[in-house]
């Protein structure tokens, strides 16, 4: 038998070629034939040729973004979430074994899958693939960001000279471009996010509509300056938001469907303008007009919220912010990588801003991904007679993956024995989020890790590297506690 495969997710860091790795392992164990196209955050590798995908007798997509299934059209396909991929590579390819497979053909004019997923599984891949092509845009905004604030900083420092605390990262020309060119990255992050969520609704046509609409949520002040001076019936714009964004994004996506099926009629002459002039034209007359609604509506809900986010970090809200972030670990290390680890997620980059970037919320998120796998490298170095040789062995690259925020690495351990393992890590990083959060601990980047500790201001990265080292340390312990000896450790 010869299987074709594809896997992907939305940051395309660690459970794309986790997925891959599982199917090439369990299809060797079962004298399979496979190649796997992974899409990750590096684009495609491995790519699958027509003659691949003519001579393969199943695919298997395992993935939690779009993916073009058009090229599958007659043959027998599986699809599952990429952490499907990760945990039943062994069923799934007993199930290709088996036959008992449906072919795949595609919809026309369509921007679904392809296949009946639940309305609520469609909306995450769909939510997914824009925050996956978002992410660049956030991560170098922010690291422009924390440049010019170190910069500035070495220029204290050498100089001599006392700079005010808000004047930190706009003293300094260099500086002054670092954040300019931080601010413009920042900027287009909503912009993009609900462009590929539109994208991944209904293709290539969604995309300019999704753009826009996401743009009227982002509103920067000079664009409300304009429309206040400029249109008297429309005042007090309030951007939307993350929010705002999302329902621009998916709202673009339904209206190209439905003018699809509209001007499916016309001539066919006629027929050829559809995506160079009708759908873009008049999709974004028609998204524009409703953002209008959505930012009246969203947009001071937004305010509000951002508000009380903000009102977190008072004293008398200590309780609650700690709360939050035993919440926010809590939900990071529950499933790794999965739905809830994502929403999480979500919430911590709602928290980033072009204006400032810097979240307390955010270093609670990273946090909490970074102690599970960490946790488990360090008790596979001090504790073996609790590991297999192959898990101590394991257990090496995951003080990697643990340092760079690649939750997934916890996975494999987890597999083998969630009951006992899943709360060690739960608790190990509800402490260390819970932590970050008491002590108002900011980063200026939603990844990278123990590499974007540098770039933290005042005490905050002793007081990052201490939460994340007795979160870990509490892990291991735990997990000294739970596990029982293994005979042939």
């Amino acid at each position: 038998m010869k299987v074709v495969a594809v896997t992907a997710c939305p940051t395309g860091i660690a459970h794309t070629y986790m997925a891959a790795e599982a199917l090439e392992m369990a299809a060797k164990a079962k004298n399979i034939d496979i190649k796997v196209e992974t899409r990750g955050s590096g684009g495609a590798l491995n790519v699958l040729t027509a003659a691949d995908i003519e001579q393969a007798d199943v695919v298997i997509i395992a993935a939690d973004t779009k993916v073009e299934l058009d090229r599958f059209a007659g043959k027998p396909l599986i699809q599952v979430s990429v952490i499907e991929g990760i945990k039943y590579a062994d069923e799934l390819l007993e199930r290709a074994l088996k036959g008992k497979v449906p072919i795949f053909k595609p919809k026309k004019r369509t921007g679904e899958i392809g296949i009946n997923y639940k309305t609520l599984n469609r909306f995450y891949q769909h939510i997914m693939n824009g925050v996956s092509h978002m992410l660049p845009f956030v991560i170098a905004g922010g690291l422009l960001y924390a440049l010019a604030y170190l910069t500035d900083s070495l220029y204290e420092f050498i100089s001599g000279k006392a700079i005010y605390p808000e004047s930190l990262g706009s003293y300094t020309a260099l500086a002054q471009y670092l954040k300019l060119f931080g601010w413009i990255s920042l900027s287009f992050m909503l912009p993009i996010m609900s462009a590929y969520i539109a994208y991944s609704i209904a293709d290539r046509p969604a995309f300019l509509v999704g753009f826009l609409g996401g743009f009227l949520a982002s509103a920067p002040v000079w664009f409300i300056q304009f429309m206040e001076s400029n249109f008297y019936l429309i005042i007090n714009i309030k951007p939307s938001g993350f929010l705002g964004a999302i329902l621009a994004g998916i709202l673009a996506g339904y209206i190209i469907l439905m003018l699809q099926t509209i001007f499916s009629k016309l001539p066919e002459p006629l027929e050829n303008l559809n995506p160079v002039l009708f759908y873009p034209v008049i999709g974004s007359l028609i998204i524009g007009f409703l953002m209008i609604g959505i930012n009246r509506v969203v947009g001071p809900l937004n305010i509000r919220l951002v508000h009380w986010l903000n009102a977190l970090n008072a004293s008398n809200y200590l309780a609650i912010c700690i709360l939050l972030g035993v919440l926010l670990g809590v939900m990071m290390a529950s499933d790794m990588g999965g739905p809830i680890n994502k929403l999480a997620y979500l919430f911590g980059l709602f928290t980033i801003s072009e204006n400032n970037p810097y979240s307390n919320i955010m270093a609670a998120v990273m946090i909490g991904g970074m102690v599970p796998p960490l946790g488990i490298a360090l008790a596979t170095a001090l504790f073996k007679n609790r590991f297999t040789k192959f898990q101590r062995e394991s257990g090496k690259s995951n003080f990697v993956m643990g340092l760079t925020f690649i939750t997934e690495g916890a996975i494999p351990f987890v597999k083998v024995n969630p009951v006992r393992i899943l709360p060690a890590i739960i608790i190990g990083s509800a402490i260390a989020s819970g932590l970050t959060m008491a002590f108002d601990v900011q980063i200026p980047v939603p990844h990278g890790g123990i590499f974007v500790v540098p770039l933290m201001r005042g005490r905050d990265p002793l007081i990052f590297l201490g939460a994340l080292t007795i979160g870990s340390v509490v892990t291991s312990l735990l997990l000294w506690g739970l596990l029982p000896k293994q005979q042939n450790a």
